[in-house]
């Protein structure tokens, strides 16, 4: 199948960004989301930092402190049987669980699409109660003068939840809020009304039977959010079966719209696939990947801070080529592209 690496992958590590705070590192810069902006290619990007920690038995959790809107850092004894650290992610305690890093929105710009300048602050910190762990994995939708982005907000206190913002200028962001109440995630909007109303999905997770589907909503403001539908779910014996969850916003094609989504085994190796939807009824599935369109295979996707992972929340569509931005193993960003008719033929 044609799909092709950029030869420069990965095209942005953790070694090209400043941490935000002395003491901090960069963990990663994965799951950005791609615009163009003023005639440039413009990346969102998620940068995770981890406090800087030379004591082996200690472990360390940053989170926001709301009330003076600085991190703190919580502290965990390594070796105590009581704390699963089996997932480099997460610090799993009998009180709770805590991420192992905070992440904020940081922007990238560039005139090729690949070499990328970036800047040196971040554009979005988190903000609030329900951002104590950090906002994740963005995505972009351009809506008349202005760009929305959905984004995860994740706190010990409330959850996941899904948050919006915009900006028209990519200095200043308004918050709206809250859009998609625990537990939600991976918030992808349609780039246009159809039928005169606004679309997204979204991946509402069940705490009794543990699904992880993709479901479409619909809305009149791009606030309220409501006609809920299951579209896809996980399917048994397939690359998929664990959980999947929207990737980028889709994209009208003449054939439908087209979703770049990610899904997971049950190990969790995290692939990429596509679903085409109908135009006007995006509800119904017309088309769904068999295989994943891509799979971990570099060592950069399979080794890392989370490894097996390929995970894309942004696509660029032009002339007739897919370019999708993606997170490899949860540590740095990579380029592949596709032409449309091969991703169609992918679907056949």
């Amino acid at each position: 199948m044609g799909i092709y690496r950029s030869t420069k992958n990965p095209i942005i590590t953790p070694a090209d960004i400043n941490p935000s705070h002395a003491e901090f590192k960069i963990a990663g810069v994965f799951n950005c989301r791609v615009t163009m902006f003023n005639g440039e290619i413009l990346l969102l990007m998620r940068v995770a930092e981890t406090p800087l920690n030379n004591n082996p038995i200690k472990k360390l959790v940053p989170l926001l402190d709301v009330c003076t809107g600085k991190y703190i850092i919580k502290e965990f004894d390594a070796t105590d049987s009581a704390i699963d650290l089996s997932d480099s992610r997460l610090v799993k305690t009998p009180f709770g669980q805590y991420l192992t890093s905070i992440s904020h929105l940081r922007i990238a710009r560039s005139k090729n699409g690949i070499d990328f300048i970036i800047d040196k602050k971040p554009a979005m910190f988190p903000d609030n109660e329900y951002e104590r762990l950090g906002i994740e994995d963005p995505r972009i939708t351009h809506i008349n003068d202005r760009f929305y982005i959905s984004y995860s907000s994740i706190s010990d206190l409330t959850g996941v939840t899904v948050s919006l913002a915009s900006t028209t200028d990519f200095i200043t962001f308004k918050r709206h809020g809250i859009i998609f109440t625990p537990d939600n995630k991976d918030v992808a909007i349609f780039p246009e009304k159809i039928n005169g109303k606004f679309y997204a999905l979204n991946r509402p997770a069940s705490a009794e039977y543990a699904a992880r589907d993709i479901w479409i909503s619909r809305s009149s403001d791009l606030v309220c959010w409501g006609n809920h539908l299951r579209l896809i779910g996980v399917r048994q014996g397939f690359w998929d079966n664990g959980r999947i969850g929207c990737g980028a916003v889709p994209f009208r094609t003449k054939q439908g719209w087209m979703e770049i989504y990610h899904g997971s085994s049950r190990e969790n190796k995290y692939c990429i696939g596509a679903v085409l939807l109908d135009i006007d009824k995006p509800w119904e599935v017309i088309a769904r990947s068999v295989m994943p369109l891509m799979e971990p295979e570099k060592d950069y996707e399979v080794n890392g801070f989370f490894g097996n992972v390929v995970f894309t929340c942004g696509v660029l569509y032009e002339e007739g080529i897919v370019n999708i931005y993606y997170g490899a193993a949860d540590t740095s960003i990579s380029y592949a592209k596709i032409w449309l008719k091969d991703l169609l033929y992918h679907l056949r």
